[in-house]
């Protein structure tokens, strides 16, 4: 009788443990199912946790993250960029999509198994899915940044009265590239929100051109010079010029340009024209004749080059040579020598035919402020490169070997004062002087022509004056110092 009430008993508690285990597994199951309808706890997508959410949540959490703004630091400045206005966008249904695949695609007993056993389920990312148009964000970046907030360098100004310039302030620009691709990354992060934008600084500008002039006609109008000048000069870096005239320090018209003495000048084209006809294959005894041309301006030698080009014309073809140039108002009409033939009487040229201004040109010699520089940068250029009109002229005659050559005559002319006397010490100025006494014994031209070598640029100046009365030194050499000292300022700002 007990063994039956015992049997009984265990029986019953069977029932009982087998009951609660079946409604436990249930429950199990229910929640398991409940469960399976969110994501798991490892499961991010696009970075962000989802665990536990619903695909409704889930979404609503994406968007919430990656519609955000970016906030962008420049300059000390803080903008803060919405991700639609520069065509940001996420693929929400794509990623919840493998994100349920992601979900549903194990085994359901497995699963519940797992969940059982507390097994952590395995880690699962889903990556993000987005895109961003780059012709928008560099659109936004330029209009609503890079205008507003970058700075262009302000370019050196002149100091009025003076030949030195005020420095300018360097600019800074948006690194665009740089901008577009911190920006994309950061739209695609969901936690690193922020970037700061990088910047190029510029250097500050050189003044302009147009300053430039502004500056030399003042130093024209403010000197104790009351004659005519005529003012040549050329970037030959750009090939920018600047060309004026002067007449008692009013400007005049350039058009076509004044035709000036030109004196010791000449011997510029009469060594060119050597050099053309005759080669640069010298002796010792022509290179001696032509560093007494150019560096100590000696007449008898100038003749003597003359001749060697042609023994009765070599100035008439220095003059041809000139023409082929396209320098129509440049001439020489005869020897150096006193009482010389003039083997070009009464030659008419656009530069002496002006009504309006009158030089009193020598009827031997002739040139104008515009083509001796043009020649110059001519000479130059093909030292240089080969490049130029001297070469296009005469391209089986001269070489760059050839120019140098003519150079490094030119800078054997030592005077020191006019251009030379405005540039630094040790500056290299090949160039050309000139000034003659007239039949009445008063100088009533003085010019310089020449390259000035520097450290910011190189340029060509060609300045000629004239006074009716005198050409007094003691004004007209300081106007050509502080000329040309303005010009190399304006090459040099940061170091004048």
């Amino acid at each position: 009788m007990r063994n039956r009430n015992t049997n009984t008993i265990l029986r019953g508690v069977s029932i009982l443990f087998l009951t609660v285990a079946l409604v436990l597994t249930i429950l199990s199951l229910i929640s398991y199912s409940r469960q399976r309808n969110n994501y798991p706890a490892n499961m991010t997508i696009a970075g962000i946790p989802v665990g536990g959410l619903s695909p409704a949540e889930a979404s609503q959490r994406l968007l919430e993250v990656y519609t955000s703004p970016i906030e962008a630091n420049y300059d000390n400045a803080i903008i803060h960029i919405e991700p639609n206005a520069v065509g940001f966008t996420i693929d929400v249904e794509t990623m919840l999509a493998a994100a349920d695949l992601s979900r549903t695609g194990g085994s359901f007993w497995g699963g519940f198994w797992d969940s059982i056993w507390n097994r952590i389920p395995p880690e699962t990312q889903i990556p993000l899915s987005s895109s961003v148009s780059e012709d928008r964000l560099r659109d936004y970046l330029q209009n609503e940044i890079a205008l507003r907030y970058d700075q262009p360098p302000a370019p050196a100004q002149p100091i009025p009265g003076g030949t030195s310039f005020l420095p300018g302030a360097p600019g800074q620009t948006l690194d665009l590239d740089r901008a577009v691709q911190l920006i994309s990354d950061a739209l695609r992060s969901p936690n690193n929100r922020s970037v700061a934008l990088s910047y190029t600084r510029s250097t500050a500008a050189r003044p302009t051109m147009e300053n430039l002039a502004i500056l030399l006609k003042q130093i024209v109008t403010v000197s104790n010079f009351d004659g005519l000048i005529g003012f040549y000069m050329k970037d030959l870096q750009n090939g920018q010029e600047i060309h004026f005239a002067m007449n008692n320090k009013q400007e005049i018209s350039v058009e076509p340009d004044i035709a000036f003495t030109a004196s010791s000048t000449i011997k510029v084209p009469i060594v060119a024209s050597y050099l053309i006809n005759r080669g640069s294959n010298l002796d010792a005894t022509t290179a001696d004749i032509i560093s007494r041309v150019l560096g100590r301006s000696d007449n008898s030698a100038t003749d003597q080059v003359l001749e060697r080009i042609d023994k009765t014309n070599g100035p008439v073809i220095v003059t041809q040579n000139m023409e082929t140039l396209g320098l129509s108002s440049t001439f020489l009409g005869g020897m150096f020598y006193l009482g010389a033939p003039n083997l070009l009487p009464g030659r008419l040229t656009p530069g002496n035919q002006r009504a309006d201004v009158f030089a009193d040109p020598d009827p031997y010699s002739q040139t104008t402020p515009s083509e001796m520089g043009s020649l110059l940068a001519d000479i130059y250029q093909c030292a240089q490169n080969g490049g130029g009109a001297l070469v296009a002229a005469f391209p089986d005659k001269l070489n760059p070997q050839t120019c140098q050559l003519l150079i490094n005559f030119m800078a054997q002319d030592k005077l020191g004062s006019l251009i030379q006397g405005g540039v630094p010490d040790g500056t290299l100025v090949p160039h050309k002087h000139g000034y003659v006494l007239s039949r009445d014994g008063i100088m009533h031209d003085t010019s310089d022509v020449g390259i000035v070598y520097s450290p910011g640029g190189n340029f060509v100046l060609s300045i000629y004056t004239y006074h009716p009365v005198q050409n007094i030194w003691e004004n007209t050499n300081p106007l050509f110092v502080n000329l040309t000292q303005a010009v190399y300022n304006y090459f040099n700002v940061a170091i004048q």
